[in-house]
């Protein structure tokens, strides 16, 4: 099963673009797993395990917070217009809505002096208080700021930490026993990067704001597994349930393959990218560290990819970026011979 896809990563572990990966594909009828290359090379090269456990960075955002938004949506508790200053109260400005947060549409400029240095508290502080710029709805500027106040807000809805309100309302009821703001073993973690401040970063988050922020940051800071990844996105491709547990209504799941930029013409979802391949819309979202998600709601097919590129360094982020971009564009391509392929056979069995 797409062994095209297979050939590319394993030559981006060849070419040392990434040490390693765990990933996989859910077809109609089928979901495959797979793992290649290390986990580890410095201090010394560690095998991959099958089910490795990875820092999945901005897949907080999608696999928490967007999801949990839904949620709340369905539940009457908010919804994408609501002005972000009705929850909280201390941000500054009047005329940025949920919405915008969620399809990175809020102009919101994230720089913050001395970021590193700041407690939770005032980097929340920090937050809270950052201007909205000439960008305000005119275009997508992915930034962290967005998710990380819908972690706030939903914090203060639901009165309870984020990691609470996630193993409640996701982990808990889909039984993701991998995945959390705190691996149960951190030496089990596939290693991120070698910080000259924290040393080589493994079982703690990579992203430096989740690191001050912890449980409480909407945009990054989750721990996963393939099979996690995998069990959620098949929740995703079975239009919200699995396993008789009902988690997203299905007319909320098939509103994500809708445009809800202010304008309609971004190719943003809620909270997911929406990728357009000839006439149809994929759900796809990246990591910092090396992973991304890319989910087809309508053939009920997807694709997740795990792997820590940024260990030991981040010295090869454009030669990542485009090497991933040409991998989704294989995946994408393998994915459509395959399924015309079957039409036709289809097609002839029923002449």
């Amino acid at each position: 099963m797409y062994p095209k896809t297979k050939k590319m990563i394993q030559q981006l572990i060849e070419d040392e673009v990434i040490p390693g990966a765990n990933f996989g594909f859910i077809t109609t009828n089928e979901r495959l797993e797979y793992h290649a290359g290390s986990a580890a090379i410095l201090p010394k090269r560690e095998a991959i395990k099958e089910n490795q456990v990875y820092d999945v960075a901005s897949l907080t955002k999608v696999f928490l917070t967007a999801t949990i938004f839904l949620q709340l949506w369905q539940e009457g508790k908010l919804a994408p217009d609501d002005k972000v200053s009705r929850y909280l109260t201390d941000f500054t400005d009047q005329k940025v809505t949920l919405r915008h947060l969620l399809t990175h549409t809020s102009g919101i400029e994230g720089y913050i002096p001395n970021r590193n240095t700041l407690s939770a508290s005032e980097l929340r502080e920090a937050i809270l208080h950052l201007p909205v710029g000439k960008l305000f709805e005119k275009e997508v500027r992915y930034t962290d700021i967005g998710f990380i106040l819908l972690g706030f807000i939903i914090e203060v809805i639901e009165k309870d930490s984020l990691d609470n309100v996630f193993a409640g309302r996701i982990s808990g009821p889909l039984n993701l026993t991998d995945s959390s703001y705190h691996p149960r073993d951190k030496q089990a973690c596939a290693p991120t990067e070698m910080d000259p401040k924290r040393g080589m970063i493994r079982g703690d988050v990579h992203d430096p704001k989740a690191y001050i922020l912890g449980n409480h940051c909407g945009s990054a800071g989750l721990f996963s597994t393939l099979t996690d990844c995998l069990t959620f996105s098949q929740m995703i491709l079975n239009r919200g349930e699995l396993n008789r547990k009902r988690i997203l209504n299905e007319k909320t799941v098939l509103l994500l393959l809708k445009d809800w930029t202010p304008n309609g013409k971004l190719n943003r979802s809620l909270g997911w990218d929406i990728k357009t391949k000839g006439s149809k819309n994929y759900l796809f979202h990246t990591g910092f560290t090396g992973t991304f998600i890319i989910l087809d709601i309508l053939q009920k097919t997807a694709f997740v990819f795990l792997s820590n590129r940024v260990h030991p360094t981040n010295d090869n982020k454009s030669d990542y970026l485009n090497q991933r971009d040409r991998l989704v564009d294989c995946y994408l391509a393998e994915k459509e011979t395959m399924k015309n392929q079957i039409d036709f056979r289809r097609s002839k069995s029923d002449e």
